[in-house]
């Protein structure tokens, strides 16, 4: 798909993004310790009964399960020699799982941090680090089972790694639509210290479709957040996907969320009137936080919170 038809399709109407993947994936009984990219060869069934729950729920958008698939993520568990196998399985399962819906679904490639520092602050320099963005890149673009629609680039806080990302994206597919969205911890910082509006500034010109808000705390934070994304810049489309709500722990290392899919319904026409066109969730959202979504956006003018 390219940036044009994209942009009109979700100017037309919201596109509502499917929820958690690697929150679902342990509920269903996937260790903490497993690198949940490794499931896409190891486990297909398992992620394509996610992504069906995301569809049946409404989502037109799913995400690959590849938000940790690049080498320095993949090698904290030895297997960084896997990039190119566990995103191409990763497009493999997903779009199994569209095409036997028979419905217009749309694939994202989710695309998260490296998990390292770039220099200045870190050791890998900027050439290191937009060579392992276009290692994952180019699975998912040129995945035999046909490549994703666009790219999400997720769960970002720094500024200079989204740039990085970018970059290594449009060298290899320069009309792909690319959403950017960074995450805030609870003072509305990214862990480097940014504010939302130093953000939206810099997201701002970057040469990306939408920029938004994932992860972070619940609705409410994200849509004082991407508020202030829209003031700073009123010409980027916007996308919000919270998790639900900030995770708590109970008997022992049991995380719970607890923002119920009610609550997500509730919030979905608030991020739409504030400017979003792509909304969805993220960590410790459900099939079922989707679903409430897709009747919030299908019933213009009800429950919404300003």
């Amino acid at each position: 798909m390219d940036r044009e038809t994209f942009r009109a399709r979700v100017t037309k109407r919201p596109y509502l993004l499917d929820g958690a993947m690697g929150t679902m994936l342990h509920s269903k009984g996937a260790s903490l310790e497993t690198a949940f990219d490794a499931l896409n060869s190891t486990q297909p069934a398992l992620v394509a009964e996610i992504h069906r729950a995301y569809i049946e729920a409404g989502a037109d958008i799913i995400e690959t399960n590849t938000f940790g698939a690049n080498r320095y993520k993949l090698g904290e568990h030895h297997l960084q020699g896997q990039v190119k196998a566990f995103n191409e399985a990763a497009v493999t399962v997903a779009r199994k799982v569209i095409e036997s819906s028979f419905k217009d679904i749309l694939l994202a490639g989710s695309i998260g941090p490296l998990g390292v520092r770039l220099a200045p602050l870190g050791r890998v320099t900027k050439a290191e680090a937009q060579d392992a963005f276009a290692e994952q890149i180019d699975a998912l673009v040129h995945a035999p089972a046909g490549g994703v629609d666009l790219l999400i680039i997720e769960t970002m806080s720094d500024p200079y790694e989204v740039e990085t990302a970018v970059a290594a994206a449009r060298a290899i597919a320069p009309d792909i639509p690319i959403i950017a969205q960074f995450t805030f911890s609870r003072d509305d910082k990214t862990y480097l210290g940014h504010t939302a509006d130093v953000v939206a500034e810099k997201l701002a010109h970057l040469d990306v479709d939408v920029i938004g808000v994932n992860c972070s705390g619940g609705p409410a934070q994200v849509l004082r957040l991407i508020s202030i994304f829209k003031k700073i810049a009123p010409d980027k489309l916007i996308s919000a996907a919270p998790n639900a709500g900030w995770p708590e722990h109970r008997e022992g290392s049991r995380v719970f969320y607890p923002a119920t899919p009610d609550y997500f319904g509730d919030y979905a026409r608030a991020f739409v009137e504030a400017g979003a066109c792509v909304v969805g969730g993220c960590c410790g959202t459900t099939g079922e936080h989707i679903a409430a979504m897709r009747r919030a956006l299908d019933t213009p003018g009800e429950n919404v919170i300003h």
